[in-house]
C-alpha cells in the first residue's frame, strides 16, 4: 500500500561535502537511507528509510531551505548561511549540527589591501549572499551594489566585474590561489537541523522523535 503525503515525513539533506559529513551522523541517530540513496549516479530524489513514515530527498543546499519553508519537507538540513540569507519566518531553527563548519567572509584583492582606506559612494560585491552582504555593509553605514552570483566568485575582482566578494571559507586555499585575502569574518557557519512551524505544531510527536535521534546522535 503506498503511504500518502499526509503520513510521511520528508526530511531534506543537501548534496555535495554537506551530505558527506551528515551521513555518520545519520547512522548514530539510527537513520539508514535505502541503498539507493548513496548512489550519486541515480537520478531519484525521494528515497526511504529504516524508519516508518520518514523519507529523504536529495536536494542543492539552498533549495533545502525552500522546500521546508514552503511545506514540501518538513525538516532540512540547511546552512546558517543560507538561514541568514532568506530569513524564511516558517522556519524554526532548533538544533545545531555541528557539520558543514566554516565562515562567511569579505574578501578583496592582495594588492587592494585588507583596509577601505579610500570608499567610493557604492562598493561592489560578488556574491551569493546579497541580503547578508547589505546587512553587514548598512551596519557600517556603506552602500553596497551587490552583483548576485552562484559560481566561480573569485574571479569576479581580477576580471574587474566587482571590488570585493562575499563568499564561504574554508580553508582559504581557494581565496590564496586567485590572488584574494580574507578582510573580515561576517559569520562562522554550520548546518543546522531545521522544521517547519506548521508541521512542529501539528505532527510534534513526529518532529520531536527525530529531533531526539540528532540530538543523542550528538551527545554520543
Amino acid at each position: 500500500m503506498n503511504i500518502t503525503r499526509s503520513e510521511t515525513l520528508i526530511l531534506a539533506v543537501p548534496k555535495g561535502r554537506i551530505l558527506e559529513e551528515l551521513v555518520p551522523l545519520l547512522e548514530k541517530a539510527n537513520i539508514f537511507p535505502e541503498k539507493s540513496f548513496f548512489n550519486s549516479e541515480d537520478r531519484k530524489l525521494l528515497f526511504n528509510s529504516n524508519i516508518k513514515g520518514l523519507q529523504l530527498i536529495r536536494v542543492r543546499s539552498f533549495d533545502a531551505a525552500t522546500f521546508v519553508a514552503y511545506g514540501g519537507a518538513d525538516m532540512g538540513v540547511v546552512g546558517l548561511d543560507v538561514l541568514m540569507e532568506f530569513n524564511y519566518p516558517e522556519i524554526y531553527s532548533p538544533l545545531d549540527l555541528k557539520i558543514g563548519k566554516c565562515r562567511l567572509s569579505l574578501a578583496r584583492l592582495k594588492k587592494e589591501g585588507k583596509n577601505f582606506n579610500k570608499l567610493s559612494d557604492q562598493i561592489k560585491i560578488a556574491t551569493k549572499y546579497p541580503e547578508i552582504s547589505r546587512d553587514f555593509f548598512a551596519g557600517k553605514g556603506l552602500n553596497v551594489n551587490c552583483i548576485k552570483m552562484n559560481g566561480a566568485i573569485e574571479l569576479a575582482p581580477s576580471l574587474g566585474l566587482a571590488e570585493n566578494i562575499v563568499d564561504l571559507v574554508s580553508t582559504g586555499k581557494t581565496l590564496n590561489a586567485n590572488g584574494l585575502v580574507e578582510v573580515e569574518k561576517i559569520s562562522d557557519i554550520s548546518s543546522r537541523l531545521v522544521v517547519n512551524r506548521t508541521a512542529f505544531k501539528t505532527r510534534t510527536n513526529e518532529v520531536s522523535e527525530i529531533l531526539s535521534k540528532f540530538q543523542e546522535a550528538l551527545n554520543g
